[in-house]
């Protein structure tokens, strides 16, 4: 495992359950999302955050954020890979890849953009879904903060262990965890400025700044699977739909994405004619904590290829795949 400097480690990639666990919940699982989501309209901070598997991957970025009113806005660079600034407002990111002198300009989609660790998607019964267990307390990035457990009450999602920062609720550093409580994924604060003096124009200017770049729009529109040719059989208990895309929308034939989600963890359906050249091995393949399976399908309309991606377990994916049918 990484080890990320200034945070404190519990239940490290070797698994086994954290020590100090102390009684039951005294929060909600409803209450602590509420924090969690409250934590992220933090007025502003600072800080580098760190993503490390149990494969040994790690990708490290900076970021800055800022809350005004009803407005976010934030820098992330990434430190590792290729050199790329992503700039939000709202719902509005802007990537700026400065190797190729190019900005794409997208909407943000479910657990998308930094910070949101967690997915926490709004309107769904993550409770029946989801048990908490407060942990105690820790330091992160030299915060204190607040340790919970969201334990999982089936096999078709993992669970997660979150700190908190105690006064604001932002969340510091996250784990996910499988069924036997290994760590697949951790994302955490290396060192973190809270109340730090972010300039919310300053990265305004930023955004209107394309001067030398070229600018590529994300084309999709909004559809819906039945409306594509497709229909899911069945569905995966507690995940709902939450959009579907075509992409680019004027084609016939084009890349269709579908989002479902439990109010933790996402999983996206792509649906598009198969290509040989490009589609050739059906399997599935681990990330971290992310899981990605693909499958071509063949009926009377022609070959398509299906991948899902999600942070799920890979039953949970191959569970999507089985119940996606071309419609007769």
């Amino acid at each position: 495992m990484v080890s990320l400097a200034g945070a404190q480690s519990i239940g490290q990639f070797g698994g086994g359950a954290p020590a100090g666990v102390v009684g039951p919940s005294q929060r909600s699982v409803a209450e602590w999302l509420a924090r969690l989501q409250q934590g992220s309209r933090v007025p502003s901070y600072i800080g580098t955050f760190v993503v490390s598997s149990a494969s040994g991957a790690m990708s490290s970025s900076r970021i800055w954020h800022v809350c005004e009113g009803d407005v976010q806005l934030e820098r992330v660079d990434a430190l590792t890979g290729v050199p790329r600034s992503t700039l939000r407002r709202n719902d509005t990111v802007m990537t700026f890849l400065p190797d190729a002198r190019v900005v794409t300009l997208d909407q943000r989609q479910l657990g998308a953009v930094f910070p949101n660790l967690l997915n926490l998607a709004q309107g769904l019964p993550v409770a029946d879904y989801y048990d908490a267990r407060e942990l105690g307390r820790g330091r992160v990035a030299g915060c204190d903060a607040e340790i919970v457990q969201l334990l999982p009450r089936d096999e078709w999602r993992y669970g997660y262990r979150i700190w908190s920062e105690r006064r604001t609720g932002l969340v510091l550093k996250t784990q996910t965890l499988n069924a036997h409580g290994r760590v697949l994924e951790q994302a955490a604060f290396s060192e973190v400025q809270l109340d730090a003096p972010v300039q919310a124009e300053q990265l305004r200017q930023m955004m209107a700044n394309t001067q030398g770049y070229r600018i590529v729009k994300a084309e999709h529109a909004r559809t819906t699977p039945q409306a594509e040719g497709w229909q899911l059989t069945t569905m995966v208990p507690g995940f709902e739909a939450r959009n579907c895309y075509r992409r680019p929308p004027s084609a016939s034939a084009s890349l269709v994405q579908c989002l479902f989600s439990d109010g933790l963890a996402t999983v996206s359906l792509f649906m598009q004619p198969l290509d040989p050249a490009r589609h050739q091995q059906e399997g599935a393949v681990a990330m971290g904590a992310t899981q990605t399976l693909t499958r071509r399908v063949v009926d009377r309309s022609g070959q398509w290829w299906v991948t899902a991606v999600g942070e799920v377990p890979p039953a949970t994916l191959q569970a999507f795949v089985r119940g996606l049918e071309r419609i007769p």
